[in-house]
C-alpha cells in the first residue's frame, strides 16, 4: 500500500510539473485577454503563481525525495553474498 501511495505522489507531482513547464507556452503572455479569465487572473504574476507554484512545490518533493532515496542506498550495508 505504501508502494501505491508513492507511485501516485510521484504521478501527480509530475503532472504538476508538466502543467508548470507548459503554462507559459499555452497562454500568451503579451495578450492578457488570455489569461484573465483564469484563476489567478486578471493579472499575469496571478496566473502563473496559481498554475506554476505548484509545479515548482512538486518539482522540489520529487528532488528531495530522490537524494533521500540515494542517501538511503547508499547507508545500507553492502552484503557478501556468503
Amino acid at each position: 500500500m505504501n508502494l501505491l501511495f508513492r507511485v501516485l505522489g510521484v504521478i501527480v507531482a509530475l503532472f504538476f510539473v508538466a502543467r508548470a513547464v507548459a503554462e507559459p507556452f499555452v497562454i500568451d503572455v503579451t495578450d492578457a485577454s488570455t489569461y484573465a479569465n483564469d484563476w489567478g487572473g486578471p493579472s499575469l504574476a496571478g496566473v502563473l503563481a496559481v498554475h506554476c507554484g505548484p509545479g515548482v512545490l512538486a518539482a522540489m518533493f520529487l528532488y528531495g525525495s530522490v537524494v533521500r532515496w540515494r542517501n538511503d542506498r547508499k547507508s545500507e550495508p553492502v552484503s557478501s553474498g556468503r
